[in-house]
């Protein structure tokens, strides 16, 4: 799977990982969903800590399409809000 983590580029990310970015997913909707800011800043780190941890980055010449959008770091809770689905940033 392709994970593009804004303004870093693209990873990519073995499948195997779904189930434990959905843990991490469900601590940042629950973040934003409570405006908790602090809650949300550490849930968010953590989230794209454990991408880059585990991915290797994709090809930077690569025109390939990201399979799932991540928010940057410095993002801001409204920011990630309205990036959110109802089902949070990673579906499933």
């Amino acid at each position: 799977m392709i994970i593009r983590i804004l303004g870093e580029g693209q990873f990519d990310v073995p499948d195997t990982l779904l189930d434990r970015l959905n843990e991490l997913d469900a601590a940042v909707e629950s973040a934003v969903e409570a405006g908790d800011e602090t809650a949300f800043a550490a849930a968010l780190g953590e989230l794209l800590t454990e991408v880059r941890g585990v991915a290797s980055p994709h090809a930077i010449d690569s025109l390939d399409e990201s399979d799932l959008i991540l928010p940057p770091a410095d993002a801001t809770l409204d920011e990630v809000r309205d990036m959110m689905r109802d089902d949070g940033l990673i579906p499933g």
